[in-house]
């Protein structure tokens, strides 16, 4: 009896199928389920089921990374590949080489997820949208030189506006590497800051044609782009990611050029219908100040000034009349009151009391003696009269009822 080991029997049957050449390259229809993305190594790990059975399955990352849509679960897909054993769990598996949407173009599923994935970050609102320049110095064109779009384009922006500088950076539109090319050109002419606006586009074609334009990388570049993008990618049917992320969408590379810049000639008309109503509009201001002019000039007042001047003049000598006769009357009260107040103050002078005979006595520092209680026997005081100062010297003192006598300007009178 011949005994078998785990390994050899797996080994055996990996052998059996991967022999028959019935399943080394089949194609197989199913719904994902249990869908992991290992962000690391790049690989897809999914089941395939239908109403009655489930197969697991893997695609490894080089396969999966030529997928132009995002699988998950619950999506009917259409695969192809090759069924095996992996030999360590023992456990076949679908090994999955090609996968497209069943009933759904991957081009298009592709395009359906991007734009919603984008439109939710907002990349597609109106807010970010940046004003077209109206009348650029210069364009940034970038397209494929070969190509009949960049020759329209060059022709109609000539021909339009020919006093704008034409920055062409050419690159592929189609193919693996263009997207990264197209990116990249957008990230160089606002790096230079070379243009004024930029137009991106190609010419008509299939959708794997245009699906350069739909790339995440290129969208999210033409967003943070600080000048303004036209997107212009074939015919007016067709539409992008480029499309909605730009800031103004072109149906064709031709209308393009026409939206970038102005007419020429139209320029031309709207300038010359703005000189000839600036004209009309200086001649209609002339001639209504000519006939403010002739108006005023033959107003009585400029033929005879006398006839506005006289009745100010009255009146202005009749103010100054008021005036001097005001000034007069308040003259004269004051002077009234003045004589009066000047009478009453030389009434009230200690002097005029002086002059009658009495005497006005004092310390030797001026301080004014109102009692024989504030001197000293020997003390020396001063007696002012109507005539000058005695300088006394006080003998004895004698306290009596004060003599008869008045009150000036709060100093005591004594009668000598």
């Amino acid at each position: 009896m011949r005994v078998l080991s785990v390994t050899q029997i797996n080994f055996f049957l990996k052998s059996l199928i991967e022999s028959d050449g019935r399943l080394t390259d089949i194609y197989a229809a199913g719904e994902i389920s249990n869908f992991t993305d290992h962000y690391r190594s790049g690989h897809l790990y999914f089941s395939l089921k239908d109403e009655k059975s489930v197969i697991k399955a893997v695609m490894f990352s080089n396969a999966a990374r030529r997928l132009r849509f995002r699988p998950k679960d619950g999506m009917r897909v259409i695969v192809r590949g090759r069924v095996s054993i992996y030999e360590p769990s023992g456990q076949y598996q679908f090994y999955v080489e090609e996968m497209q949407p069943d009933g759904l173009g991957a081009l298009n599923l592709a395009f359906e997820q991007m734009k919603e994935k984008l439109s939710k970050e907002g990349l597609f609102s109106e807010e970010y949208k940046k004003p077209i320049p109206r009348f650029p110095a210069r364009i940034g064109i970038i397209t494929s030189p070969t190509g009949a779009a960049v020759q329209d384009m060059l022709n109609i922006l000539s021909r339009r506006w020919p006093a704008a500088e034409l920055i062409f950076c050419p690159v592929l539109v189609q193919g693996e590497g263009a997207p990264a090319q197209l990116a990249q050109a957008v990230r160089l002419m606002n790096e230079k800051r070379c243009a004024d606006v930029i137009l991106i586009g190609r010419g008509g074609g299939s959708a794997e044609d245009l699906a350069a334009f739909n790339d995440e990388q290129l969208a999210r570049t033409i967003f943070a782009s600080e000048i303004p993008v036209i997107s212009a990618v074939g015919h007016e049917t067709d539409f992008t990611i480029c499309d909605f992320v730009a800031d103004l969408r072109a149906p064709t590379p031709s209308a393009a050029a026409e939206l970038a810049v102005p007419d020429r000639q139209e320029v031309r008309v709207q300038l010359d219908t703005l000189v000839r109503r600036m004209k009309k509009a200086a001649e209609n201001g002339i001639n209504d100040r000519r006939q403010l002019l002739d108006t005023a000039s033959s107003a009585r007042v400029l033929r005879d000034p006398a006839v506005w001047l006289t009745p100010r003049k009255t009146a202005l000598n009749s103010a100054v009349q008021r005036l001097e006769s005001g000034a007069r009357r308040r003259w004269m009260a004051e002077k009234s009151r003045l004589a009066d107040l000047s009478g009453r103050l030389d009434a009230m002078s200690p002097l005029k009391v002086i002059a009658r005979g009495y005497a006005l006595l004092s310390h030797e520092d001026g301080t004014i003696l109102r009692s024989v209680q504030e001197t000293e026997i020997t003390e020396k005081i001063e007696a002012r009269v109507s005539d000058g100062i005695l300088h006394l010297t006080v003998t004895g003192a004698e306290p009596e009822a004060p003599q008869q006598g008045g009150e000036i300007d709060g100093k005591k009178e004594a009668e000598l």
